[in-house]
């Protein structure tokens, strides 16, 4: 997290707002959902993405319209992001060196 959004995702606006999106979504990826593959969540991603310069503003920053809960993977594509582990069959992980994340 960056360090001036911090104040942000602590607090009680952000948690609720977070929180109605993750219950909207059922917890399940919507990209991967609209792929037709079932994916669990593991966050809510500001599709706007959130800056220092918009922050306060809550049209993109508490706005569930630009909010979609995502998986890891489709979280690190966003923000385009390579995956630095892999998982194996019995959900062993592995990192990776770096440079060589999956894109």
């Amino acid at each position: 997290m960056k360090r001036w959004a911090e104040r942000f995702y602590k607090s009680k606006r952000w948690q609720r707002c977070r929180e109605y999106v993750w219950q909207r979504d059922k917890g399940l990826c919507q990209i991967c959902l609209n792929k037709g593959i079932i994916t669990p969540g593991s966050t809510v991603h500001h599709i706007i993405e959130l800056t220092q310069e918009n922050i306060n503003d809550e049209a993109v920053s508490l706005n569930p319209d630009n909010l979609v809960t995502v998986c890891m993977d489709c979280h690190a594509a966003a923000h385009k992001n390579p995956r630095r582990y892999t998982v194996d069959e019995l959900g062993r992980v592995s990192v990776l060196p770096p440079g060589t994340g999956e894109e």
